[in-house]
């Protein structure tokens, strides 16, 4: 197998100073991809990138952005635009759950704040960032999501529902793409050591629940990979129990 696959690709990944979407920034960054970082704080950006050039001798682009504002993500398309021409890879890894507190309780400002990072953030990518993937060869879009997003439960209302929103709308999106070289697809990523497992599980022993860099590998073959529509969503779990083997369709 070809040691940098994705040697050449520029890879926008949202998120990318924690948990999944570092190992995701980090794993396209081995495969060969340039990596545009994208996160909250200048320090955690510089501390990533630290990572990345220490592994592959290559620097990131580290993009500062607060997603709870996501109207900043149409100048970031332009600037891509006009280095790059294009864009290979997007990995939205970036996500807040909301709190977890019965529907009717549920803090105005912190619904706000999970509907502007689950959900209107992943349309503004999309609508910022459609005409570079499209522009690529084989672009490639990556959205992480949860089995809450189809099997809600009691205290998830803002989490459940600005997840089965995204989901909606990668659908539709990627029925939008299928004549063209862009592909979508919706991974769910199981129950994985992150700040917001964390959060949601307070009790929860870290140590007995999957490393984030183990799916990694995951979205680097995805990143690759000849897709087809997101039918059905890649479940980490599945993959892993299939030795590595993407579901067909």
């Amino acid at each position: 197998m070809d040691s940098f696959p994705l040697e050449g690709r520029v890879a926008l990944v949202t998120g990318a100073t924690r948990g999944i979407g570092r190992e995701a920034a980090l794993g396209l960054a081995r495969a060969g991809a340039h990596i545009i970082a994208l996160g909250r704080t200048q320090g955690a950006l510089e501390a990533l990138d630290d990572a990345i050039f220490a592994e592959t001798g290559q620097h990131a682009t580290l993009v500062p952005i607060d997603l709870r504002q996501p109207e900043g993500l149409d100048p970031l398309g332009a600037a891509i635009h006009e280095r790059w021409g294009r864009l290979d890879i997007m990995v939205h890894a970036a996500a807040v759950l909301g709190g977890l507190t019965p529907t009717g309780h549920i803090d105005p400002k912190r619904w706000d704040e999970a509907l502007a990072v689950n959900l209107t953030a992943t349309w503004r990518l999309i609508r910022a960032m459609e005409p570079l993937l499209r522009a690529s060869e084989a672009g490639r879009s990556i959205f992480l999501t949860s089995g809450r997003a189809v099997r809600p439960k009691a205290f998830w209302g803002a989490y459940a529902a600005t997840k089965a929103g995204m989901e909606a709308l990668v659908r539709c999106w990627a029925d939008e793409m299928e004549e063209t070289p862009v592909r979508a697809v919706l991974l769910d990523p199981n129950s994985m050591r992150t700040r917001m497992r964390a959060e949601a599980y307070p009790g929860e022993e870290p140590a007995t629940v999957t490393d984030p860099a183990e799916i990694a590998p995951l979205i680097v073959q995805l990143a690759h990979a000849d897709l087809g529509l997101p039918h059905k969503t890649v479940v980490f779990s599945d993959w892993k129990a299939a030795g590595g083997a993407l579901p067909a369709g």
